[in-house]
């Protein structure tokens, strides 16, 4: 590809993102912990001490993530490492909760599906991790994902050994206790960039689109264009994400088209301006050959 349309190409998605408030600078209001259900007065519990928890799961932005081995519900060894290339979010459950891990899967299930709508499945992954093992088997995790409906393509349900699990939690910043009624764990969701590095952390049981779209937005818009890729196709992909804007109302995503004008705008006065540089310098080359 020509250096000048590259050079375009990039200023065009910088200004572009410059144009769009991004709702992932806003810091979340952390719901953090779940609570043991059905625990009655009398009963002895092991409690997560939260500001720890979060401390640890703040800790890990910006490292990278080991290169784990789990089996996915067909028992089929998967690395994370496989997942490199594409924005990750994964988050920690364990089968036996009836209450807030499935209210979470259900919750994010529907954040991911508005997300798809302005990103496409094939921008980002998602992977459920199934923390109490032995337990969370790979036949565990598929009957948790079928009884909640989720048959998405871009996400994964994995089980890994009980000897990782320590060393796997510690990668992605989550805690959890047990307790006489389950577990207390920090309620998160961990989004990973394209090289394995931890990017941000989302916290609670509920997710609108807007939390998790924006940072993936960030990621993608901000991601080098792969050689192999139609360049042009892919800048315009990217403009259309970048002038995707959040509806609070709705719940989904909108073309916000004034963008399009400022952008269009702007790729006018970038031409106007290369332009007046190149006549300014064809009179100068004029000048040159005339004094001589």
């Amino acid at each position: 590809m020509h250096p000048f349309i590259r050079a375009a190409a990039a200023a065009v998605l910088v200004f572009a993102a410059g144009s769009v408030q991004s709702a992932a600078d806003k810091a979340p209001a952390p719901a953090l912990v779940e609570r043991p259900q059905g625990a009655r007065s009398g009963l002895t519990l092991t409690t997560l001490d939260e500001k720890a928890a979060l401390q640890l799961s703040q800790g890990v932005v910006g490292k990278p993530v080991g290169d784990h081995v789990l089996l996915d519900r067909q028992e089929r060894p998967t690395s994370l490492a496989a997942y490199r290339g594409k924005p990750l979010l994964v988050n920690f459950v364990y089968t036996a909760c009836f209450h807030v891990c499935p209210t979470t899967t259900r919750n994010l299930q529907r954040a991911v599906e508005s997300t798809l709508d302005v990103l496409g499945p094939d921008r980002f992954n998602i992977v459920s991790i199934g923390f109490n093992q032995p337990f969370d088997s790979p036949a565990a995790m598929k009957g948790f994902a079928t009884q909640y409906g989720i048959h998405l393509p871009n996400w994964e349900f994995l089980s890994p050994a009980a000897a990782i699990v320590d060393e796997l939690t510690r990668d992605f910043g989550f805690s959890y206790v047990a307790t006489s009624a389950g577990f207390d764990h920090l309620n998160q969701v961990t989004i990973v960039d394209a090289e394995g590095r931890i990017f941000r952390q989302v916290y609670g049981e509920s997710f609108t689109a807007a939390d998790l779209a924006e940072p993936l937005k960030a990621m993608i818009t901000g991601a080098p264009i792969p050689p192999q890729t139609g360049t042009l196709a892919e800048i315009a992909d990217r403009v259309r994400i970048l002038c995707s804007v959040y509806d609070p109302v709705t719940g989904k995503y909108r073309t916000n088209y004034a963008l399009y004008f400022e952008i269009a705008g702007f790729i006018s006065f970038m031409i106007f301006m290369i332009w007046l540089a190149f006549s300014f310098m064809r009179n100068r080359g004029d000048d040159g050959i005339q004094s001589g």
